[in-house]
């Protein structure tokens, strides 16, 4: 039976690239599995796994996923029933509490902690735009399969997750100071950076993200 994944269409993110991504990585893996980008709550419900990308500010996510009727809904509600669930940049950003983007806006409340502007050391520039390595422990979680402290992956964001829970960090970078990279409680999971836009290391986490069974 082929596999089901919803690319969440909210008119925010990379969603050609993600869903292209995720496609190749299934057929690299060698999984039947179908990549649909939608915005429809039915499509939502129907996913057996879920992915939501994001590119911009926090609270003009948040409001793009508000303006389509039953798609918060829908995803969590398949979150809640244990689907596989992956946030990309902003995607992965709303399963925080809330962002300070522009207003207070409340997130989904799926992690510890808030997304706040990134203050780095140094003087370095806003955005954090390119390459940078990933630090966390070898095994620690089945997304990071396949991968060696080191390895780089493609990041573009001004806002960081701010007060996280250690428990539910699997992967930081440094860019004058630690700044979270990657998240992970139960079925979900989110990478502050862009594994589409990563290349080989990219491939891997969305493979293992496919094979995932939390």
């Amino acid at each position: 039976m082929s596999m089901k994944i919803a690319v969440i269409d909210y008119q925010s993110g990379n969603l050609a690239s993600a869903s292209r991504a995720l496609a190749r990585a299934a057929h690299t893996e060698g999984l039947a599995a179908e990549v649909v980008v939608s915005s429809e709550p039915e499509v939502v419900a129907a996913a057996d796994r879920l992915v939501l990308p994001g590119q911009g500010a926090f609270a003009d996510c948040a409001a793009g996923l508000a303006a389509r009727p039953g798609l918060r809904q829908a995803l969590a509600e398949g979150v809640a029933a244990g689907k596989p669930f992956l946030g990309i940049c902003v995607g992965m950003q709303l399963m925080a509490e809330r962002g300070l983007e522009f207003a207070v806006t409340p997130g989904f409340g799926w992690i510890a902690g808030e997304i706040a502007e990134m203050e780095p050391a140094d003087n370095l520039r806003l955005p954090q735009m390119g390459w940078n390595d990933l630090h966390f422990a070898p095994g620690s979680h089945p997304l990071l399969k396949g991968l060696a402290p080191g390895d780089h992956v493609y990041f573009v964001h001004s806002f960081a997750l701010s007060g996280a829970d250690p428990s539910e960090v699997i992967a930081t970078t440094d860019y004058g100071g630690d700044v979270v990279a990657m998240v992970a409680r139960d079925n979900m999971a989110g990478t502050q950076f862009h594994p589409e836009k990563s290349q080989a290391v990219g491939q891997r986490i969305l493979a293992n993200f496919l094979r995932w069974a939390p």
